[in-house]
């Protein structure tokens, strides 16, 4: 955002009223700070902002309007850009976003918008510089970071836990699996679940680490779970993975047509998807399991 241009405008209407620094300043803030204010040094609260407004006479859309002040979207665009980034693998892209807004005041002075970049600059983290321990201090700072401290947690929140627990399935299982049981409970107080895509990562991570320990049967279950999760929702996000999961585990108890089925049900999923790599490796497993 250009913070300069804010105050380049609030400058010119200022003189244009008449008024002194001080005189605008009078009720709302400082003189010093309608001078920073003035020279793009920062960007001023909401409030304030309102209050500048009001004074000189024109509505705090004035601002908006002209494109130099935050947009009520802007937040959720950085959000849907950052969030193309994650599901699309595009590490190094994504910390671009991050530097991009790490002095933007609608982030340093907002602890959920900060929370936002500190989320995604740990799985930078440890995606790209495999800063495990860097990373997962950030992620605790950007969970903790808005204050729950007994408050139910929300999605946000959650989410990081499950990028968390995933960084510690490749690293410490048994970490792991408490987080995943730490999230559980979590989803089991929250009042109303929006992003529904939540369950079913925790469902096929909780199966995934399950199946890591030799739980089969449990790991069967948190399967089975999440296809009826999926069904509920119409989707077929991580559904062909969570086919392959269950075959999988039949596999490794040598219920082999079991297994087979489940295979087959996860490659047309992966079809469906034009998921040529993966479509490519199940048949292979369904191949062998012919020869057997």
């Amino acid at each position: 955002m250009d913070f300069a241009a804010v105050g380049k405008k609030i400058k010119e209407l200022r003189k244009n009223s008449g008024l002194s620094q001080e005189e605008l300043s009078e009720g709302v803030c400082t003189q010093a700070q309608i001078s920073k204010i003035e020279k793009g040094l920062v960007f001023p609260y909401a409030s304030t902002l309102y209050q500048i407004s009001q004074k000189l006479g024109v509505d705090v859309n004035y601002f908006f309007d002209i494109g130099t002040t935050p947009r009520l979207d802007y937040v959720q665009e950085v959000f849907e850009q950052l969030q193309i980034m994650r599901r699309t693998y595009r590490f190094r892209e994504m910390i671009d976003i991050v530097k991009a807004e790490e002095t933007n005041p609608l982030f340093t002075q907002n602890k959920k918008n900060l929370q936002l970049l500190l989320w995604h600059k740990g799985i930078y983290l440890y995606e790209v510089e495999h800063k495990k321990d860097e990373a997962i201090e950030i992620l605790n700072q950007a969970v903790h970071i808005t204050d729950l401290k007994g408050k139910v947690m929300q999605e946000r929140e959650i989410e990081i836990l499950l990028t968390m627990a995933t960084i510690y399935f490749k690293e410490d299982i048994n970490s792991a699996l408490s987080l995943y049981e730490e999230v559980i409970r979590h989803l089991q107080v929250l009042p109303h679940l929006n992003d529904y895509t939540i369950k079913t990562k925790l469902y096929y991570n909780m199966a995934r680490v399950l199946t890591r320990l030799n739980r089969l049967d449990e790991s069967n279950g948190y399967c089975d779970e999440a296809i009826k999760w999926c069904l509920k929702k119409d989707s077929i996000f991580l559904l062909g993975q969570i086919h392959y999961q269950k075959g999988y585990n039949l596999e490794l108890d040598n219920q082999l047509e079991s297994a087979r089925k489940y295979m087959e049900k996860a490659l047309i999923v992966f079809e469906i998807q034009e998921d040529y790599k993966t479509v490519d490796f199940v048949r292979e497993k369904i191949k062998q399991f012919s020869n057997i």
